[in-house]
């Protein structure tokens, strides 16, 4: 069976790692597609704008395929990776973790950065409150009044949700349905004669 669900956080969540004077402030936010990544980035650069680097990775999507990672001038490997590491040992997605880093004055190496972007992460992740959320997709159908108790049938066994319904010679409904019934929803519905069904969306 197709895995439906996912583990995020719930809210945005914030944390703080100090290490040799160089403060490491962590912020994790949850982001449901790449197009909010660049607004969250700039928004943190500005409001943390005497902080030297501003490093971060995010994981998008119930896959966890949808990832990137940024090191934004510290030392290949020893900033975005660590970040990433920790979402991926919470196991978590549809989070951007970004961490400012205020330098103290004393170099801290390469494997003293890896740690403490590893932490600041970890702190902002144990400060969050993390949720399991099912991804569902999102139909609408329409089919023949004459129809209606064949239709209301399988959406009542099958556990289905209706959002919107209009009911006339012809009715209407926008339903959803967990993404691991889809074929069985859908193979169920299709039998029913004249009625159309078209895919809005998976969320």
């Amino acid at each position: 069976m197709e895995s439906d669900t996912y583990k995020t956080i719930k809210a945005t969540s914030e944390g703080i790692y100090k290490e040799k004077g160089s403060r490491f402030v962590s912020i994790a936010i949850p982001v449901s597609e790449q197009e909010e990544i660049k607004p969250i980035t700039d928004k943190i650069k500005k409001e943390h704008h005497e902080a030297r680097h501003h490093c971060f990775a995010y994981m998008i999507g119930s896959e966890r395929i949808n990832w990137r990672v940024n090191d934004d001038g510290e030392p290949s490997g020893t900033a975005g990776r660590p970040i990433l590491g920790q979402i991926n040992s919470f196991g978590l997605t549809n989070i951007i973790i970004v961490v400012s880093r205020y330098f103290g004055g004393t170099l801290l190496g390469v494997s003293g950065l890896i740690n403490a972007y590893r932490s600041a992460a970890a702190s902002a992740i144990n400060n969050a409150e993390l949720t399991e959320k099912t991804l569902r997709e999102y139909y609408e159908i329409t089919y023949p009044y004459i129809a209606m108790n064949d239709v209301m049938k399988i959406l009542k066994e099958e556990n289905v949700e209706q959002s919107k319904q209009l009911i006339d010679l012809e009715c209407r409904i926008l339903l959803n349905f967990r993404v691991s019934v889809k074929e069985k929803v859908l193979n169920r519905l299709s039998r029913i004669d004249a009625l159309k069904c078209k895919y809005i969306e998976t969320r």
